[in-house]
């Protein structure tokens, strides 16, 4: 009798001992997987950017347009918007996009990465787009394009490239943008610009304060907003 409960003794020991080895091994099969995720995770949120702007393909190109407007676009309300549903934060105009994340050389350009144009040649950056890889950006200009995917080798935006920042770093964890300047957002088209601008013609004098809606809006296309004058 005592043989037998010595036995179960031994059995039972070494039961809890091999359930204990098994847990302690698949602990440690965890943590190559957690680092193969962690790898991958940059990539994979530059897939998911990307994918998410696909979805706006076609939609018109709007200088100006509001904050999380997805009706129209202009270049860096889309990279705000995309970047948005993707989890990473990014002021609103492409001058202030281009001091978040960290600076990256056009020869190492990566998916994901934004790439910074001055198309007006006036030392202003005033376009954003998103590198695609494969020498393809995403992005929106002029009206009558909208979103649409271009080939950035040898482009007007390539020309005129002025940095690239990469906002989606190595972990895929977002990169913490500087805080946006406070930008007012009329309900007409944007008395104010954040690019320098041709002067617009002055209205007559004898006209009356309240004039034509269609005032304001050729006023805006009259000057070098950005991606006005993006490539023909």
């Amino acid at each position: 009798m005592n043989n037998a409960k010595k036995s179960q003794f031994v059995k039972t020991f070494v039961g809890i001992g091999l359930s204990l080895s098994i847990a302690f091994s698949g602990g440690m099969l965890i943590t190559p997987q957690s680092a193969h995720a962690a790898t991958v995770s940059s990539s994979s949120v530059a897939d998911n950017v990307i994918a998410t702007g696909k979805q706006f393909m076609g939609v018109r190109y709007q200088f100006g347009a509001s904050k999380g407007n997805t009706s129209a676009f202009d270049c860096s309300s889309f990279t705000q918007y995309v970047f948005q549903q993707n989890g990473i934060s990014l002021p609103r105009s492409s001058r202030q996009q281009a001091t978040a994340g960290t600076p990256v050389a056009k020869s190492q350009l990566q998916a994901g990465d934004l790439v910074f144009s001055d198309t007006n040649h006036d030392g202003i950056i005033n376009h954003v787009a998103i590198y695609m890889g494969n020498g393809q950006i995403l992005h929106t200009y002029r009206v009558g394009i909208g979103v649409t995917i271009s080939n950035y080798a040898g482009s007007t935006w390539d020309k005129t490239f002025v940095t690239a920042r990469r906002v989606i770093p190595d972990n895929g964890q977002a990169v913490a943008a500087p805080a946006p300047q406070p930008v007012s957002t009329p309900s007409k088209s944007p008395s104010v610009k954040p690019y320098k601008t041709t002067s617009s013609k002055p209205s007559k004098s004898s006209k009356s304060s309240s004039s034509k809606p269609h005032g304001t809006h050729a006023k805006a296309k009259s000057s070098k907003g950005e991606n006005e004058r993006g490539e023909h």
